[in-house]
């Protein structure tokens, strides 16, 4: 088969996909994958056709809001910007792009991003059966602004029905990557075509740190992930983890200025990028912004996690693995250097919450693998 793969360009909306992506082309099936081309070189490494789709997140936001930082906004205009650049903007861009393609090619089924609506558009448009691959808890993408409001009005744009089946909108199968113990029960019954899949951590290749490979003892993770980077609560978070005696690996992010980090103490190893697939599975501790990448990541290798949400569905996942027993978290102006050594060290020390954890990675290692869903492709792929 022909299958067109398209995500929005950003990490967490990307790297999910992939470990699909690489089982299908593995059956044997032709893979395209499309978005901006920021992400055409990882794309690209593995085998994989690109094309040039959709708009760069954050050239379109900084249209939208100007010169502003999101820390000179207030949170409701935050919520507004952020609807019009992923309600309408991107969704938009992605139609122009996508539709001509999906008619002149003839592409026997689409896999979208559940955040990439334009891609979802423009299968239907196109004829052409879709698949949505979530990318966080389908709850917190049910209630973003962007779908609750702006998507009904862009669907009759184009002339697209809503199918009111699914809290997603578009009707065909929904690739749920989420532990179905950590869902409402209830909402999750509003979901009728959910088929759940296996979360694998994906990450470009890359040599462990001598943070993971040296060294005795417990190792505890950071990171506030490739978007949210903040220097403020990077450096409330080293010296407050410094202080729990443990070795603590640094993931800034491309965002942060490392000088701007300061010299860190001894038991702390600073890196802008480390491979975090390969990373996890040796770590004690994970502490985090929330991405749902991260969050899915560590659950799946069995490690406890504090957060420290800093905005989009962050906040979701934080309160629930916390709710769950299987994390910590701190909010605005709770994360501090103290709180966050006392955090660390109860989590470290809580049996009970590595129970937890070790169930959840029980739960994620038993659900169908991408190699399982790859197989099932082809049935999806049959026209109405």
């Amino acid at each position: 088969m022909k299958i067109l793969f398209s995500s929005l360009p950003a990490h967490g909306h990307t790297f999910p996909l992939l470990p699909l992506a690489i089982a299908a082309k593995a059956a044997g099936h032709e893979i395209t994958y499309a978005t901006w081309e920021t992400f055409h070189p990882v794309v690209a490494a593995l085998g994989f056709e690109t094309i040039h789709a959709g708009g760069d997140m954050a050239t379109e936001f900084k249209r939208v809001v100007g010169d502003r930082t999101l820390q000179d906004m207030e949170p409701e205009e935050v919520t507004g910007a952020a609807m019009r650049v992923f309600g309408e903007v991107l969704p938009r861009l992605a139609v122009a792009d996508l539709l001509p393609l999906l008619r002149e090619r003839h592409f026997d089924l689409v896999v979208n991003e559940s955040a990439a609506f334009g891609a979802a558009i423009a299968a239907k448009l196109a004829g052409i059966p879709a698949v949505a691959h979530g990318i966080s808890k389908p709850t917190s993408l049910a209630h973003l602004p962007a779908l609750k409001n702006a998507l009904p009005t862009l669907a009759a744009e184009f002339g697209v029905e809503l199918d009111d089946t699914t809290k997603l909108g578009f009707g065909g199968p929904y690739l749920d990557i989420y532990p179905e113990s950590l869902q409402d029960r209830e909402t999750l019954a509003e979901y009728a075509t959910r088929v759940p899949l296996r979360p694998v951590a994906f990450a470009t290749p890359g040599e462990l740190p001598a943070a993971v490979t040296q060294g005795e003892g417990k190792l505890i993770y950071l990171t506030l992930g490739t978007a949210f980077g903040n220097p403020k609560v990077l450096r409330e978070a080293i010296d407050g983890l410094a202080a729990t005696g443990h070795r603590v690996l640094v993931a800034a992010g491309p965002a942060v200025d490392l000088d701007a980090l300061g010299e860190p103490p001894a038991n702390v190893a600073i890196e802008s990028w480390v491979p975090q697939a390969e990373v996890l599975p040796h770590t004690d501790l994970v502490v985090h912004h929330g991405g749902s990448g991260t969050t899915l990541g560590a659950a799946a290798a069995g490690v406890r996690q504090l957060f420290v949400p800093q905005g989009a569905d962050q906040f979701t996942n934080a309160e629930t693995f916390t709710t769950a027993g299987a994390a910590k978290q701190l909010l605005g102006e709770a994360v501090t250097a103290a709180a966050l050594t006392e955090a660390a060290t109860d989590l470290l020390a809580d049996d009970t919450a590595a129970k937890v954890v070790a169930a959840l990675a029980e739960e994620i290692a038993a659900l169908p693998s991408p190699t399982d869903i790859a197989a099932r492709l082809p049935e999806w792929a049959i026209r109405q």
